[in-house]
């Protein structure tokens, strides 16, 4: 049972290569805090971070890059070869991340929390939860996106692969299993319908933001993967790129980012997309209609951009 009042918190995990970011994010796009717990793990071991130290006694300046940080990869390369090290990272690492996770499902806002971790079984996190989602891929599909995705060698997504628990033992324990083996439209299929059973008292957004122009009411929502099209249209007619997009490029981005809509009366007239990587917000698409006024619109896409994050 969660052991945070007034939050459902739903503990999302599955082994690599089986797509749990990209559920993590269809949870925040349906209105859940979502959490990621191994960029957590990153941040707690960087240069002037606690764990910084401790990993660098433990395993030597051999896994201290040429930038002063811990090199992940040299790192990855003892503690994915020897379960003792792997053992010793955990106990370092975990305290901290745990530690983060509380102050940050304190501070949430919203009701849902949605906690991504690889380890949720292996530490203590799972017995906050009140559910568990495991994503679910086959063998071969984990070492497609390993080597196509991740850029790493087939030798190297083998031993990943391998090294860590059958996805058997993690799915017996789940509450949620889903299957990412598809489209990204099948997978959030799936995560919409476990939503709505799960949370059945949840609803969508309404808009974030409304204020008036010359051109009538402006309001901001947040873009859901049923706006993919509209997002689609809107980009090619503002930026009218040699290639133009299709509902399901969109359809796919929604695996990685978030976007927020402008909307003038009924018209579709700016969008911004934006990613988070280690805890910080980049914008990866900003258009809004030549016609708009840009000092309102701009600053009311931005602040909600910073809001959502």
């Amino acid at each position: 049972m969660s052991k945070w009042p007034g939050k459902f918190v739903i503990g999302l995990t599955g082994n690599i290569g089986t797509g749990k970011s990209v559920v993590r994010r269809m949870l925040e796009h349906l209105g859940a805090y979502g959490i990621d717990a191994d960029s957590l793990s990153h941040r707690a071991i960087a240069r002037g971070a606690p764990g910084y130290q401790p990993v660098v006694t433990s395993f030597g300046s051999y896994v201290i890059g040429s930038d002063g940080e811990i090199n992940r990869v040299r790192l990855g390369r003892i503690v994915f070869n020897d379960p003792d090290a792997m053992a010793l990272l955990e106990t370092i690492v975990h305290p901290f991340v745990e530690q983060a996770i509380d102050l940050m499902v304190r501070r949430a806002t919203q009701p849902v929390i949605v906690i991504e971790a690889i380890k949720l079984f292996e530490g203590n996190l799972h017995k906050f939860c009140d559910g568990v989602w495991v994503t679910y891929a086959p063998a071969e599909i984990q070492l497609a996106r390993l080597v196509q995705q991740r850029k790493m060698s087939d030798g190297e997504a083998r031993q990943r692969i391998v090294a860590q628990p059958p996805q058997e033992k993690k799915t017996s324990l789940a509450t949620v299993v889903i299957k990412n083996t598809g489209t990204y439209e099948d997978t959030w299929k799936q995560v919409t319908a476990a939503w709505k059973q799960c949370l059945p008292w949840s609803a969508e957004a309404d808009p974030v933001v409304r204020m008036t122009s010359p051109q009538g009411e402006m309001c901001v929502i947040r873009g859901k993967p049923r706006h993919s099209n509209e997002i689609a249209v809107l980009l090619n007619r503002l930026r009218k790129t040699a290639a133009p997009l299709k509902k399901e490029d969109i359809m796919a981005a929604f695996g990685e980012k978030a976007f927020l809509l402008l909307q003038v009366g009924q018209t579709n007239a700016g969008v911004i997309g934006w990613q988070v990587e280690n805890l910080v917000a980049r914008t990866t698409d900003i258009v809004i209609d030549p016609q708009v006024p840009i000092n309102q619109a701009l600053p009311a896409l931005i602040t909600e951009m910073e809001k959502a994050s």
